[in-house]
């Protein structure tokens, strides 16, 4: 049977988006009504067709019932956890890599207390949460120790015991046990719990939230020639089959963010249709997390090389998936982003 995808999309804002939704012309974004939809787009694997909710009864029967139910999911609030406010959205997740390679800031923070005070500065910035790793997930990066991967981090962490809230980015189920003592309020697992079959066990017995990404491949080898039949459906269908997964391991709570994890295993027309079509990943019912920061493809898209000319780029990006109703962006530039972000939001109010 051909299986049928629901993308919301024509999306308003600010005041405007709260006038149309009491008019009911337009439908609340995961119950926020300074973001609104009147359209959707219905894809199949060969077809796809933009329909306006007011015709949606004009469809055929099994169709105008799966789209109904997605609609259900789409406009439902989610749950707030780990200081993330999902109903006043985007929250913004500050990166604190405490490596010595990772591809933009590596070996800036990992010495002395540039990581600890790093943090405080993000904070004050306006972070939402603060994402620390202590192992590089850059293209063609290796390998290290759990060793070495927590003499890296641990230091930080204790300083910064509950003072902010973290999320800890690593896929070694010892580094979360070891981590959450200190604190830690969310799980941030690049490898989705394939890389340490111990991970997906610690999640179901400590009731923690946790990111699901998407990643083709290990880093040391995901950009070699990644392939899709089609990048936005096989990795919503990866979605699905892993939410099914964590819930035949015995979790069962909804504090669950997906990442559809831009430049893991994606080239510049897979991230560019992921990007654009962003919106798809709503109907799962979970918080989207995007990660565009300094990422390649505003290289490709712009020509600029150096990781610390793509700011442009990243706060442009990140307002186009802001637009689209993505909850959570990951960022290293939490000033500037924020103040893009607050620049927009009055625009629209006018």
């Amino acid at each position: 049977m051909k299986k049928y995808y629901t993308r919301v999309c024509n999306f308003y804002y600010g005041n405007k988006s709260a006038t149309l939704i009491s008019q009911n012309k337009t439908l609340p974004l995961r119950g926020n009504n300074k973001i609104s939809f009147n359209q959707i787009e219905i894809i199949s694997r060969n077809s796809k067709k933009i329909v306006n909710i007011k015709d949606i009864k004009k469809l055929p029967i099994f169709l105008k019932k799966k789209i109904t139910n997605d609609l259900k999911i789409i406009t439902k609030k989610n749950k707030n956890f780990s200081n993330l406010k999902f109903n006043n959205f985007p929250n913004i997740m500050g990166v604190l890599n405490l490596t010595p390679d990772s591809f933009s800031d590596g070996g800036k923070f990992n010495k002395k207390n540039k990581g600890y005070q790093h943090a405080i500065n993000l904070f004050k910035s306006g972070a939402d949460i603060i994402d620390i790793g202590g192992e590089s997930s850059r293209p063609g990066s290796k390998n290290i120790t759990s060793e070495q991967e927590w003499n890296r981090i641990e230091g930080t962490l204790k300083r910064i015991e509950k003072k902010i809230t973290l999320s800890i980015d690593t896929r070694k189920s010892d580094i979360m046990k070891r981590s959450i003592k200190f604190g830690v309020k969310l799980i941030n697992d690049i490898s989705a719990f394939t890389y340490d079959s111990q991970s997906i066990k610690f999640l179901s017995k400590q009731n923690i939230p946790f990111v699901i990404q998407h990643s083709q491949g290990i880093p040391a080898t995901m950009q070699k020639n990644p392939k899709y039949k089609n990048v936005l459906l096989d990795i919503y269908d990866f979605f699905e089959e892993k939410i099914r997964y964590v819930r035949a391991n015995g979790i069962k709570h909804n504090n669950i963010i997906i990442d559809p994890g831009i430049g893991f295993g994606k080239n510049l027309k897979h991230n560019m249709k992921l990007i654009s079509n962003i919106s798809i990943f709503h109907t799962l019912g979970f918080p989207i997390l995007l990660g565009l920061s300094r990422k390649r493809f505003i290289k490709d898209l712009s020509g600029k090389n150096d990781t610390k000319e793509r700011l442009g780029g990243t706060v442009s990006s990140s307002i186009f998936a802001m637009m689209q109703g993505v909850q959570v962006l990951r960022t290293h530039d939490v000033n500037e982003l924020i103040q893009g972000i607050k620049v927009f939001k009055n625009l629209i109010k006018n």
